[in-house]
């Protein structure tokens, strides 16, 4: 097995969780998981006000070419993309299974363990059983293309960092 380069791997999975970041909110544009109900605190700025964050910090908004945008909600959404990002192409390089089937199967647990399992158990979310099929779809066709994105972006930056010098 060849060395691992794993600030190499660090970097190229950041940056792949950035552009699978865009990729994923792109994909919630064309099927939105949450009715505009449920979305008017979405899981991310209550997740927040259940750790204790004030409701005037998770609802912060910012302005762009007239919309207001939830900053807050865009932090959380970007961090855990390139925390997973990086998760997944420092781990793939050091346990190359994880990239079995570039990225989806791990797209999948990630949606299972977060949307199925603890953020229902925390209550941030309905139980799985409650929440609408759009939702499921959603976010489990959403997940898969995320991990995917994450992937094949990973990938190429990582042979970019190491092999074309």
């Amino acid at each position: 097995m060849a060395k691992v380069n794993v600030k190499a791997a660090l970097t190229a999975g950041i940056a792949a969780g950035v552009i699978s970041g865009l990729v994923k909110l792109g994909w919630e544009n064309l099927l939105p998981p949450r009715t505009p109900k449920r979305d008017a605190t979405n899981p991310p700025q209550r997740l927040l006000e259940q750790l204790g964050v004030p409701k005037e910090v998770t609802h912060a908004t910012y302005s762009y070419s007239g919309h207001d945008l939830p900053g807050v909600s865009y932090l959380v959404h970007f961090g855990f993309s390139t925390g997973f990002g990086a998760l997944y192409s420092v781990g793939g390089q050091l346990a190359p299974w994880l990239k079995k089937g570039h990225g989806v199967p791990f797209g999948l647990g990630v949606w299972g363990a977060f949307h199925l399992g603890l953020l229902p158990a925390l209550k941030t979310v309905p139980s799985a059983k409650d929440q609408p099929a759009e939702e499921h779809l959603s976010e489990l066709l959403g997940h898969a293309v995320w991990m995917w994105t994450t992937d094949l972006v990973a990938a190429q930056l990582y042979h970019q960092l190491t092999n074309d010098k």
